[in-house]
């Protein structure tokens, strides 16, 4: 009610009969009835987009646990040790797969971009996703370290 007050006090009616001013309010009561719960559905939104990029994916997990110290020093240790393993892979595969996982271009642009046919994009993906695998599996990942 507060903001509909508000809204009636900023835009005041500019009307020539007394009898509209009624319906004029029910109309600015309306919109301002849209515009919250239009509010209230975009602020829900970013929350399920947050739970989603923390990790809560409807599991009973609390979106609270993105927080987690040791949640975010493994993510940062996954990281450095992917970042090391594409150090190790030739230029021409981290290129074509930090394009394609970092970057989101699609196989078209890939293959603009290279020169290559989108078949020969397929190719280098798979090849370079398995010396990926390869350089990952030397570093030792195992959960004891």
């Amino acid at each position: 009610m507060q903001e509909v007050a508000l809204a009636a006090i900023r835009r005041p009616p500019f009307l020539d009969d007394a009898s509209k001013v009624g319906p004029w309010l029910y109309r600015v009561a309306v919109s301002q009835s849209f515009r919250y719960r239009r509010g209230r559905v975009r602020q829900r939104h970013g929350l399920t987009r947050y739970a989603v990029r923390c990790g809560d994916h409807g599991d009973g997990r609390e979106v609270n646990e993105c927080a987690d110290p040791l949640r975010l020093l493994i993510a940062e240790e996954r990281r450095q040790i992917v970042e090391q393993a594409l150090g190790r892979l030739p230029g021409r595969d981290a290129e074509i797969l930090l394009l394609k996982y970092t970057e989101h271009w699609c196989y078209r642009k890939l293959s603009d971009h290279l020169g290559i046919s989108e078949s020969a994009v397929d190719g280098r993906l798979q090849r370079a996703r398995e010396r990926l695998r390869r350089e990952l599996a030397s570093l030792d990942l195992s959960e004891e370290r």
